[in-house]
């Protein structure tokens, strides 16, 4: 099982892998907001969301555990209070701000702004791991790909507002998302990397649920069979996507990593055309997939070994 997440082609496979699921995130939750008739201003009715799907992707990590080896679900008290903890950032805070974020911003100030994980990731490990400082190659690629994102979004407006609940959520989404890339590639040396993901999850969206449900309004959000569906994916998508990227934490540089994250938001504006009525694919999108793949390729490519 190890083999696949250190060998070098695997590991970029399943890193592109799971940031097409993280990109078509972004069309399903715009879809989902109009589906289930959810207002812009309700955040509760976004955490509850956010909490039941995060909350069952966690059971089906953990179900999967369960079912292909119970010894690895078991944590001691001390891991179990630290998952409480990256629970609550990984999921709970991070996606409280993403979640109400994206409902305040344009298309394309959300997918620029989800990128400042991917900054804050690289500089967290800078300062916080000897064998992880920055480089030249790793400005170029970082240049490379934000330019990727940016361009991608050309052509469309970008309003040159700040709002708290708007674009001020989507930063702070980005800086505790890179917290918790740091704290479970710590983690990922005593627990099982599907371990971190499923009690992360179902603890984070325990949590959630916890704090919107006393709160939810009547009517608040209206469950069709598509919306369900939507729901169930998602869930599907959070609990493949993050079981397998904290594997590739526990066996390679958090930074490194992190430059895959440039796919997120190309993919998403992608699959938005693919998906959402009024959205079509153009030379800036397909402009932007280059610039992404050169930095993918500058921050990997290592040269020959003597």
């Amino acid at each position: 099982m190890k083999g696949i997440f250190v060998n070098k082609w695997s590991v970029v496979g399943i890193a592109i892998f799971c940031s097409l699921l993280w990109g078509s995130a972004f069309p399903v939750l715009k879809v989902s907001y109009e589906e289930l008739q959810m207002a812009q201003d309700d955040v509760i009715a976004k955490i509850v969301f956010a909490g039941g799907r995060f909350f069952l992707a966690g059971l089906l990590v953990l179900f999967f555990l369960l079912v292909s080896n119970w010894r690895r679900i078991k944590i001691t008290k001390r891991q179990f209070l630290v998952l409480t903890l990256l629970g609550v950032v990984q999921t709970s805070l991070q996606y409280f701000f993403f979640y109400n974020g994206l409902a305040n911003v344009s298309g394309m100030q959300g997918a620029i702004l989800s990128s400042a994980g991917t900054f804050f990731t690289v500089l967290l490990a800078h300062f916080y791991y000897r064998s992880d400082r920055m480089n030249r190659k790793k400005i170029i690629g970082l240049v490379a790909g934000f330019t990727g994102i940016v361009v991608a979004n050309w052509g469309q407006e970008l309003k040159l507002s700040f709002q708290w609940d708007g674009e001020g959520y989507m930063i702070l989404s980005g800086l505790t998302l890179a917290i918790a890339t740091i704290m479970a590639k710590e983690l990922a040396s005593g627990i099982h990397p599907f371990a971190i993901s499923g009690w992360q999850l179902t603890l984070g969206g325990l949590i959630m649920l916890g704090i919107g449900l006393p709160f939810l309004k009547d009517g608040a959000m209206t469950f069709t069979p598509f919306g369900w569906g939507l729901f169930i994916y998602s869930a599907l998508l959070s609990a493949i996507a993050f079981a397998l990227w904290y594997s590739l934490l526990k066996f390679n540089k958090a930074s490194e990593m992190s430059m895959y994250k440039f796919i997120v938001p190309v993919s998403g504006a992608v699959m938005s055309a693919m998906f959402i009525p009024g959205e079509a694919l153009n030379r800036f999108i397909l402009a932007a997939i280059v610039l992404v793949a050169i930095g993918i390729i500058i921050v990997n490519y290592h040269g020959k070994k003597a």
